[in-house]
């Protein structure tokens, strides 16, 4: 491949250029970045690509275009950059909702260009090119989206694109990758935002000094709930459906809780967190995680 171009250059953008220009996957990486602050960061961090303020003219020389922005952006950017596109280029994202993303592509794209989805399951609460690792995807799962107008040649290239970065891949349609990931992402960080702002409330009403004396459990909902809030509103936008009925079913298995622990109903709580406690051990036995207490912390 002779030119990537990397459009925004937060945590995954810092990562690609990273494993990109370590993997020498392309003879020159263009960075976009519209952040005054993370231009700074950038060119303190002296990333191995090329910043670049004339997009337009990048977006021609470019094989492999990568859209690390919000996908509140998308439309905007495709409107610019319509023109520059060409059929021979691959278009791709990193965004972690598809069904919405998919539609705002298709409605405004020019026609016989190719945007091939990608979800990259790799990241952390922190955002910013200064947290970018070159072996962020290392074993880490990238979903690939098809579709039926998908160019297959393009879709084998992207595949074997993100194994180079170092990703396990799976191809999906958009339906059930939102559906999969509103359970098992979007509810989860939802759950954490929420939490986190109950014990705001908690400690407003109560007038405690609640988070110094913050638990284990606290402390890690709130490492989620630091998560990016533009990335995270996006998400919880274009997934809203998914999202919304994930939502139904927590209420009801909370309400559930509930009634067990008004009740004193020891054989049915019990029941409950023992068959909870088998997802840990699945997950550790498909190396989602690492066998450690407390989350692998010391």
């Amino acid at each position: 491949m002779k030119n990537v171009l990397i459009i925004g250059c937060g945590l995954l953008g810092s990562s690609l250029v990273k494993r990109i220009a370590k993997k020498k996957l392309a003879k020159k990486i263009f960075i976009f970045e519209k952040s005054k602050k993370n231009i700074s960061k950038i060119k303190r961090l002296k990333l191995p690509g090329t910043l670049v303020n004339k997009l337009q003219e990048v977006v021609a020389k470019s094989n492999l275009i990568i859209f690390c922005t919000p996908m509140s952006e998308y439309k905007k950017m495709i409107l610019r950059l319509n023109n520059n596109f060409n059929s021979k280029q691959i278009i791709t994202d990193v965004g972690s909702s598809k069904i919405e993303s998919s539609e705002i592509i298709k409605r405004n794209l020019k026609k016989k260009i190719s945007w091939i989805q990608s979800h990259p399951i790799a990241g952390s609460e922190v955002s910013g090119p200064e947290h970018g690792k070159e072996n962020l995807f290392e074993n880490k799962w990238c979903v690939l989206i098809k579709n039926k107008k998908i160019n297959m040649k393009h879709l084998k290239f992207l595949n074997s694109f993100w194994k180079k970065m170092g990703s396990k891949t799976v191809i999906m349609n958009a339906e059930r990758h939102d559906k999969i990931f509103s359970i098992t992402s979007h509810l989860p960080h939802l759950i954490a935002y929420n939490l986190v702002k109950s014990a705001q409330d908690f400690e407003k009403k109560q007038k405690y000094d609640l988070i110094k004396y913050s638990a284990g459990g606290l402390r890690d909902f709130s490492r989620i709930a630091a998560s990016n809030e533009i990335m995270w509103r996006d998400i919880f936008f274009n997934n809203r459906k998914n999202v919304s009925r994930a939502i139904d079913i927590f209420i009801k298995n909370l309400e559930s809780f509930k009634t067990d622990i008004n009740l004193k109903n020891n054989k049915s709580i019990l029941k409950k967190l023992i068959q909870t406690k088998k997802v840990r051990s699945k997950i550790i036995k498909l190396k989602q995680d690492v066998n450690k207490p407390d989350f692998g912390r010391d």
